[in-house]
């Protein structure tokens, strides 16, 4: 079998995998706040080792992903098929996590909203940015956060916000988002309010 298929993966899989689940569920018990996800993943291109690091956590054989078409290339869906073996779909609407690399189009409504009696039934999406900081800057509210915090990613489309309100209208419905960059990662889940700094 290919080495770029073998190669790249945990290499204590119980620890390393235990050390990202750590980081992502504090992540989104926590909102805005920078959490460690470098776990020294060394996936095949265009797959950051950062949108790696949630799918080999988080997935396995019975977790639907949907990868954006930029990463669903041969080389990086036989390398997650060799190391979490889950079945990758092309409808985001059935996707129990999404990866999305950076510069892919992103449209929160085209994934699973959940429904009012099954919430947890909605898509993950982890979304590889340029950067966790450095862009505008956008105030963060809600569960998990004791007054606000400030958070300031860069890459995040022009209609983002708009696009939040009306997932979190949906509640409670409604996608959470990883946004990774620079091995870390910061939580967003959907009953997090968001706003530019001067609104």
């Amino acid at each position: 079998m290919d080495n770029l298929v073998l190669d790249g993966g945990f290499a204590d899989p119980v620890m390393q995998a235990q050390q990202g689940f750590r980081a992502m569920m504090n992540a989104l018990a926590n909102p805005g706040t920078v959490q460690d996800l470098a776990l020294g993943l060394t996936p095949p291109a265009p797959l950051s080792p950062e949108l790696a690091a949630v799918l080999l956590t988080l997935c396995d054989h019975d977790t639907a992903v949907w990868l954006d078409g930029a990463l669903a290339s041969e080389a990086v869906t036989n390398w997650l098929r060799f190391h979490i073996g889950s079945p990758l779909t092309t409808a985001p609407g059935e996707a129990a996590f999404a990866a999305l690399g950076q510069g892919a189009a992103l449209q929160l409504n085209a994934f699973s909203l959940g429904t009012d009696l099954y919430p947890d039934r909605s898509t993950t999406l982890a979304v590889a940015l340029e950067a966790l900081s450095g862009g505008e800057t956008l105030v963060l509210k809600g569960p998990g956060i004791e007054h606000s915090i400030e958070i300031s990613p860069v890459g995040l489309p022009e209609d983002f916000l708009q696009q939040w309100a009306e997932n979190g209208a949906l509640f409670p419905r409604g996608v959470d988002l990883l946004l990774v960059a620079g091995g870390a990662v910061i939580g967003l889940p959907r009953t997090t309010r968001i706003s530019r700094k001067d609104a």
